[in-house]
Order: C-alpha cells, then sequence, then structure tokens
C-alpha cells in the first residue's frame, strides 16, 4: 500500500469516528503487511506493543499523571489562585491575570492542560463573575491559561515527544521553561488586550497592604517546593526524569496527606483516572509507535525530503508551512493526538534541515497548545462548556481570539529567537 493511500485512509478512518489509537495502528499492520507480508507485520505489532509496554522510560508517564492528580486531590488550585488574585487584584483585570498566574503556577505540578482548566474553572469563575467580568473574558482566560499545562514542565506531552524521537526527557522539560514563562505573560498582555478589543469596564479593587500580599504566598511554598524538587533535581543530576516522576508522585502524595485530603475514597477516585488515563494514551502512543514502522518501510520521509529539496525550500519556510499544518490540524485534533500523528513524519525532516531536535519539541508543543483553544475543536473550551454549561460555546470562541493572537505571536518569536527553548537545557 503506497504511502499517500495510506494516510489517506487514516485521515478518513479518523473522521469517520474511529479512535485515533485503531486508526494508526490498523493502517499501519496493513501498510507493512503490504510491504513484508502478513507474518512479519503481525509478529511486528506484537513484539512492538510488547517492547513499547515494558519500557522503563514509558513508566513517567503514569508516575506524572499520578502527581498531577494528586495535586488536583490536594486543593492546592485554590492556595495558588488567592496568592495571584492578592499580587494582582488592584490592577484592571486583575482577576482574569491572577487566574492565568494562578494557570501557570498549578501547571507546574499538575501538567495537565484539561485538569488546570477543569480545576481553575470551578475556583476562578465565579469570582470573576460576582466583580462584573463578562463571560467572554472569564472562559477565554481559564481556557487560554490551561494550554500552560502541557509545556510548563512536568508535561506528559513533553513526554510523549521524547519517546517517539529519543530525546533527553529531562532536557525537554528545561527547554519548556522559558517559553512557559513567556506564555504566561503573554496571556496577561492577551487580558489587556481583550478589554481593549471589547471595551470592557470592570471594577478595580483596592490594593491590599504589602504584609497581606506576602501572607498570601504562605499557601504555596509547599507546591513551590515539589515544583523545585522535581525540577531541581533534574538540573543538577540528583535523578533522572523517570526517577524524579516517582519523587513528585510521592511528594504529591504527601502534600495531600499533609493539607487533610488524602482519604480512601478520593485516593481511590484519583488512581483510577490515573489508570483511565494512562490507558488510552498508551493505546495512543502504541499505535503511533508501529505506524512509525510503516512510515520507515514506506520511504515516506525520504520522499517528502526529496519534495522538499526539489521545491528549492529554506528551512524557515519548511518551518512556517508546519505552522500552517498544524494551525489546521489544530481545528480538527487534539494535541496528543496531532503529536503522535505529525512527529514521526516530521521529525527526520526538520532535523534532517539542521534543527535542533530539543527545540522543535518545544515548537511541536506550543503550536499544539492552540489546538485546546482553536475553534471548532479546542478541547479547553469544551471542558469550560462542562463545567459552565451556561456560557454559549460561541461566547467563548470570541473571547479566545486575544489569545490565539498571542500564541501565534509567540511561536513565531519562537521560530525567530531559538534560544528562547535552548539557552536553559544548554546551559547546564
Amino acid at each position: 500500500m503506497a504511502w499517500p493511500l495510506g494516510i489517506t485512509l487514516m485521515m478518513l478512518l479518523m473522521f469517520a469516528g474511529m479512535p485515533i489509537a485503531f486508526a494508526m495502528a490498523g493502517v499501519g499492520l496493513v501498510g507493512v503487511a503490504s510491504i513484508i507480508g502478513w507474518q512479519p507485520a503481525l509478529s511486528l505489532i506484537g513484539q512492538t506493543y510488547f517492547d513499547a509496554g515494558r519500557s522503563y522510560t514509558l513508566s513517567v508517564v503514569p508516575l506524572f499523571l499520578l502527581m498531577g492528580n494528586f495535586v488536583v486531590q490536594s486543593g492546592v488550585a485554590q492556595d495558588l489562585y488567592t496568592a495571584a488574585n492578592a499580587w494582582l487584584r488592584h490592577r484592571k483585570g486583575g482577576l482574569a491575570m491572577a487566574t492565568i498566574v494562578a494557570c501557570g503556577g498549578f501547571s507546574s505540578v499538575c501538567g495537565s492542560s484539561l485538569a488546570t482548566a477543569a480545576t481553575m474553572a470551578r475556583i476562578s469563575l465565579p469570582a470573576m463573575r460576582s466583580f462584573g467580568y463578562s463571560d467572554r473574558l472569564a472562559a477565554s482566560s481559564v481556557a487560554a491559561g490551561g494550554t500552560l499545562g502541557i509545556l510548563i514542565p512536568p508535561s506528559v506531552i513533553l513526554v510523549i515527544y521524547g519517546i517517539l524521537t529519543q530525546q533527553n526527557i529531562g532536557m525537554l522539560f528545561l527547554a519548556g521553561l522559558l517559553p512557559g514563562l513567556i506564555g504566561i505573560i503573554g496571556y496577561v498582555l492577551a487580558v489587556r488586550l481583550s478589554l481593549v478589543m471589547y471595551k470592557e469596564d470592570l471594577q478595580v479593587l483596592p490594593k491590599l497592604p504589602l504584609i497581606e500580599r506576602f501572607r498570601a504566598l504562605k499557601g504555596v511554598v509547599w507546591a513551590l517546593l515539589l515544583f523545585t524538587c522535581v525540577l531541581g533535581g533534574i538540573y543538577v543530576g540528583i535523578f533522572t526524569a523517570t526517577e524524579a516522576a516517582g519523587v513528585g508522585a510521592a511528594g504529591a502524595m504527601l502534600l495531600t496527606a499533609a493539607r487533610g485530603k488524602l482519604t480512601l475514597r478520593e485516593t481511590l477516585t484519583t488512581l483510577f483516572d490515573t489508570a483511565k488515563t494512562t490507558a488510552v494514551m498508551f493505546f495512543i502512543l502504541f499505535g503511533a509507535l508501529y505506524f512509525l514502522n510503516y512510515v520507515n518501510f514506506s520511504g515516506l520521509t525520504t520522499d517528502l525530503r526529496g519534495w522538499v529539496n526539489a521545491l528549492g525550500a529554506g528551512p524557515y519556510q519548511v518551518i512556517l508551512s508546519i505552522v500552517v499544518i498544524y494551525l489546521v490540524l489544530g481545528c480538527l485534533l487534539e494535541s496528543l493526538s496531532m503529536i503522535t500523528l505529525t512527529v514521526p513524519i516530521l521529525f527526520p525532516i526538520v532535523t534532517g534541515l539542521g534543527f535542533d531536535p530539543i527545540w522543535f519539541g518545544i515548537f511541536v508543543v506550543v503550536a499544539a497548545e492552540l489546538s485546546y483553544i482553536t475553534p471548532p475543536i479546542g478541547m479547553n473550551l469544551f471542558v469550560l462548556r462542562s463545567v459552565a454549561p451556561e456560557i454559549p460555546i460561541e461566547r467563548m470562541y470570541v473571547g479566545i481570539v486575544p489569545f490565539v493572537i498571542v500564541d501565534v505571536l509567540r511561536l513565531l518569536l519562537l521560530i525567530a529567537v531559538p534560544s528562547m527553548a535552548l539557552l536553559i537545557p544548554y546551559s547546564m
């Protein structure tokens, strides 16, 4: 089966409603069988799933998911919002800005975009509404802030990228720090842009005394220590990323216990959610790994590289073309599906053009962030819709525009200044 037919068939199966994990594995199986025969293809799919399932490196996924779920259970998000609100409430749009900053802080100990958006929505939406914030600004600031969960380490999406491309996960985590910080600043500016675009006149709260603002930081100390322990341990070489995931999960459980939230019922729910999410992600990843065999056997990347050379396109023209591809796919797929589908195909081409593989990982994740807030399928927008069903989805689409603009600008800045992602990891 020629690879254009295989790619077309896979896209048709996905749009017909087949889960992407089975679409990639099924098309990969038929494609590999058409090249090397059914018996070797069936043996290869069994070996791929078996080897991936017993991989030590993959244990980092459920451990970081467990860490994030324990952090959600601990209720630390409320303290993060309280602290951010104490420092920003006196500014115009301060509650929305505080939501963005709190989302960034929560992402640093959670690692899940959907969990960040859902948790912060329950905390910040009532507060913003009570002070006259429009549903458009309130919902869009939570949805945009939630996207930081897949970039600010520990990020499960960066782990998946590292496994697909065999890159150092610790280096990827460190590379995500500065772009994540710039993302927080950009979203704060997007709040002001939203106020200008939609001419919102908001109530400004009185500024708290300095002692009160510092007192509000007390509740986030333990979360900050957990983040510092996990990332600091990787940075100074005390433990690997996989070991850091174990330390983070244990630390998050202790944090939950210290806050009196480690009840049997909630803990069992946390463990079940972690297992369910891990199973879903593993099926998608294993399908992508087997599809990668079909990519290699079919000569897809060689053909694409030949087309790029024949067209005479420069490296940055190729990267800008990839940006367009991700913007289009972001309207149709969520981030994990998009990354597992495209990275096996694009990675050899991009690295062959001389781009750093660590930089490309951050580029891919920043591009994938857009998929969480890009209509019509913006996963965070639908999470907000489930938490606050009274807010029309069309209003969220309008409100998210300033944040999408800022995200596109950040992506272009990352392309123009690669050191934005590479400065920290290569200073080790």
